[in-house]
């Protein structure tokens, strides 16, 4: 997927509605992960992405600032995020709580 063509999201478009279920890719274009929930607003926030499992079974959660993922829309609007850590690297992070 060519991100290049996608439109990143302003700061105060990162909400909880808008990033809710958005696909984490990695930095071979890879899905690592789809977003759960975010935590505080604006350049403070922690997104909660929950990482590895299959069908939304087994994933486990971690916390990420929100500056560590750069979020964008595609062309059909889809807002989706990508990250230069990979699956492994996220998967070696503590497991969030809630």
């Amino acid at each position: 997927m060519d991100h290049s063509k996608h439109i990143p999201l302003r700061a105060d478009e990162l909400t909880e509605a808008t990033i809710d279920g958005a696909v984490v890719y990695g930095p071979d274009d890879s899905k690592i992960g789809t977003v759960a929930h975010l935590h505080g607003v604006g350049a403070n926030a922690q997104v909660i992405v929950d990482v590895g499992g299959f069908l939304g079974l087994g994933a486990k959660p971690v916390a990420l600032d929100v500056s560590r993922l750069n979020f964008m829309r595609d062309e059909n609007g889809d807002v989706h995020a990508t990250s230069p850590m990979t699956k492994d690297q996220l998967t070696d992070l503590p497991e969030h709580h809630h």
